[in-house]
């Protein structure tokens, strides 16, 4: 699944370098191209293509629904704080919090090495310790980093 999931992504994004950051497609269309489900596609969107990493997304479904996503550029960086900060919340999942750790990157605000280590602190197994509580603790440690990078 992921791997669809990572396809779907990369198609997406191709599509929007070709249309300098701004696209309108079919769900539907989308759907039938990658042989997955509408809901793969939402997924895809939900998780991929959020606010923080950049994107406005617009969906209107129905027979003639579709997907607008254009590209946003936050220069503003009490606004990507918030929105990081916003996302992050009170629990974040080991996969969540990657693709935020990404989304710094690309940034600029992380080196790669910087990204990595903070992948691995983060990680399940290194808050194994935390038991069911391992999200919460993953939050308050990304919240700290965001604090740290933003102060």
């Amino acid at each position: 699944m992921a791997r669809l999931s990572n396809h779907i992504e990369d198609y997406i994004l191709g599509l929007l370098l070709e249309e300098d950051g701004r696209i309108e497609i079919k769900r539907n269309v989308l759907a039938e191209h990658f042989g997955c489900a509408p809901s793969q596609i939402n997924y895809v969107l939900t998780t991929r293509f959020t606010p923080v990493q950049g994107f406005f997304v617009e969906s209107r479904r129905g027979g003639g629904g579709f997907i607008r996503i254009v590209k946003v550029e936050l220069n503003d960086e009490k606004q990507y704080f918030d929105l990081l900060n916003e996302e992050v919340g009170t629990s974040i999942t080991q996969s969540h919090a990657n693709r935020l750790l990404k989304s710094l990157e690309e940034s600029g605000y992380l080196s790669e090495r910087e990204g990595h280590l903070l992948v691995i602190a983060m990680s399940d197994r290194a808050l194994a310790g935390a038991g069911d509580e391992r999200n919460a603790v993953r939050a308050e440690m990304l919240q700290n980093v965001l604090l740290g990078i933003f102060a």
